[in-house]
């Protein structure tokens, strides 16, 4: 089987700077999301130490022949990324202490996808016409609705929507989410930034997935892309959106 990836990236509407980053290298099958946050710079540079981290400790897991699992790879990864980070803005420049990033992300091992997530980025699958949220927010909002304290109908009047509970970096250690996938022909993985998520719902997105996947079954992944960006920009474009999809074909 053959994965394919696309990516893009925007500032959106109302923000002046982008703190979203992305990485995916498919030498080593790994895909990244991260949505950083924190003052003077501080989100742009923690979401993209945080992917350039776990892609680094992959490699060198790997040169160093450390026979790391793939869920342990990612959790040590991951808690590469927040140590650095931490350290970063604590250490070595003061006007980025606070910083911290969301981080979702995808390792293909084998006949298997292993995803790892921090914050409230996500991770989707589309499979047999439906769409499926894989991972779970580590937000106030998702801790309120668990706990049935709020509805879904309250979500949208709420003013703290973007409060997280758990990012890479903000505290030196960090509890990392891992589940798996079997890789199988015709399914298509979708990795966002709140700034989608947040802004259109679920079943918009699965008929973006719908209208642009062909008579064969196969996607136009930057069409996807493109329109799903578009549909946040005209939902408000409030923060910076990101939009990574991956297919799988025989």
């Amino acid at each position: 089987m053959t994965i394919n990836c696309f990516c893009q990236t925007d500032v959106g509407l109302r923000r002046d700077q982008n703190q979203d980053s992305f990485l995916f290298d498919e030498s080593i099958g790994i895909y990244m999301v991260a949505d950083g946050m924190g003052g003077h710079r501080g989100g742009e540079v923690a979401s993209a130490l945080a992917v350039q981290t776990v892609r680094e400790f992959i490699l060198m897991s790997r040169d160093q022949n450390r026979r790391y699992g793939p869920r342990e790879l990612l959790v040590r990864g991951y808690e590469e990324a927040s140590a650095r980070i931490f350290d970063k803005s604590h250490n070595e420049n003061p006007e980025l202490q606070g910083m911290g990033t969301t981080l979702v992300s995808a390792l293909r091992l084998d006949t298997t996808l292993y995803f790892a997530n921090v914050g409230d980025s996500r991770a989707y699958l589309f499979a047999q016409d439906r769409l499926f949220q894989l991972t779970e927010d580590h937000s106030l909002i998702n801790e309120q609705l668990r706990a049935g304290l709020i509805t879904e109908e309250d979500v949208t009047r709420l003013t703290h929507r973007n409060v997280i509970t758990r990012s890479v970096g903000f505290e030196r250690e960090v509890q990392v989410d891992v589940l798996e996938r079997p890789v199988q022909a015709g399914d298509l993985y979708l990795m966002c930034s709140d700034g989608l998520c947040g802004l259109i719902d679920d079943n918009l997105m699965a008929n973006i997935l719908r209208k642009h996947r062909s008579s064969n079954g196969r996607f136009d992944l930057e069409k996807i892309v493109q329109e799903s960006i578009d549909e946040a920009k005209k939902a408000g474009g409030d923060d910076n959106v990101t939009v990574m999809v991956i297919s799988i074909e025989a």
